[in-house]
């Protein structure tokens, strides 16, 4: 599992993203999001109120934090329900404490210790690479004394890619990778914005990487990361686990605790159906194959169904009907049909042994807060 400078506490890089349609208006955990024809549509003015109300004391700038929120879900067509902003908010908090540039303690260090980790991957010595960054950069400071100053993620960002695109050796340690895989208030995928950058309701004067490190593009992205597709879970704890981990981690992480349960074989529980990206079977495809004959599937027919692992028709596949009906009659009951993902958290940043499931803990404390506040219990 790849995770490198700046990725928080984001528990797996990008792998394929399905592109919804935006239009679509969905429920958080058993709250719908669909409009009652009986309730009036809030005007933003009274959105923005609602957001300010429900933000906590110590977030700066509540009227700007609003704006941007209640665009964020007028451009995507979300129902401003208190259900979503509380979940928005919750996740804003927890990630940024409501502070678009966030500093990180020592992000110094970590940038280097990246640059000669990855330098020493390469057989490159640590002189080389620090007589190297002493070359002026872009704006007259030498890389190095940039790196030694550098106070946010977006300050790292940007350092990285002026040195990939101005330093040889950039080329040779860094290619076009830019290591800063997410950003922004919301600390979302910088990816997952790369490709959902369609419908984007602000001009983009540089890149969409830029725009995740500012406060609108970084609610924006997150907030469809977090509430751009249907899900049907019974708590908003595992779509806080997903926003972690990915789409839909929390439903397949419960059908690999089904598959284990039926086929005897230890599986790890994160989410990760297949390989992406590669021909071998994943350890779930092959537990999923000895079922086959109870299944009544073909090998390819699994492989097919697997693949949609990450899109919502999943759920409909004939695999995963079969299968669950499978382990309900042998448990006599219904298993979970969503759990949260057992992934641990791994990241220069993170000197804890913290896991998804904390993250999505934490992220649930502060919406169950937000939404005792907005019902006034």
């Amino acid at each position: 599992m790849e995770l490198t400078i700046a990725d928080g506490l984001r528990a797996t890089p990008l792998r394929r993203w399905p592109l919804l349609g935006l239009a679509a208006l969905l429920a958080l955990a058993g709250c719908t999001s669909k409009k009652s024809p009986e309730a009036p549509a809030l005007r933003p003015a009274e959105v923005r109120a609602q957001v300010v109300r429900l933000m906590p004391p110590s977030a700066a700038d509540r009227q700007g934090w609003a704006t941007d929120i209640v665009a964020a879900f007028s451009a995507q067509q979300l129902t401003p329900s208190a259900a979503n902003l509380c979940a928005v908010l919750a996740v804003t908090e927890q990630e940024s404490n409501f502070k678009a540039d966030a500093p990180v303690a020592g992000l110094g260090k970590i940038a280097w210790k990246e640059i000669e980790r990855r330098a020493g991957e390469r057989h490159i010595p640590a002189f080389v690479v620090r007589t190297a960054l002493l070359i002026p950069s872009s704006n007259g400071k030498s890389y190095s004394e940039r790196l030694d100053k550098v106070r946010n993620e977006k300050e790292l960002s940007d350092i990285f890619d002026d040195f990939i695109g101005m330093v040889p050796m950039g080329q040779r340690l860094f290619g076009s990778l830019n290591p800063v895989h997410t950003g922004g208030p919301m600390q979302v995928s910088i990816a997952f914005a790369e490709a959902h950058a369609r419908g984007y309701p602000y001009p983009v004067e540089g890149t969409i990487r830029q725009e995740v490190f500012s406060r609108r593009g970084g609610i924006y992205f997150g907030t469809l990361h977090l509430l751009g597709y249907p899900v049907d879970y019974s708590q908003p704890l595992y779509r806080f686990a997903d926003f972690n981990a990915g789409w839909y981690a929390s439903r397949n992480a419960a059908f690999q605790q089904a598959v284990s349960r039926l086929s005897g074989i230890p599986l790890a529980l994160d989410g990760d159906l297949i390989r992406y990206g590669s021909d071998e079977a994943s350890a779930t495809e092959l537990a999923v194959r000895t079922l086959s004959a109870r299944l009544d599937l073909s090998e390819r027919a699994i492989h097919r169904a697997l693949e949609q692992g990450e899109q919502p028709d999943f759920a409909e596949s004939t695999l995963y009907r079969r299968l669950y009906a499978l382990a309900d009659k042998q448990n006599g009951k219904p298993v979970p049909r969503a759990i949260l993902p057992g992934i641990k958290l791994e990241s220069p940043k993170i000197t804890r042994n913290l896991t998804t499931a904390w993250f999505a803990q934490r992220v649930d404390a502060r919406y169950q807060h937000c939404m005792a506040k907005a019902t006034g219990s």
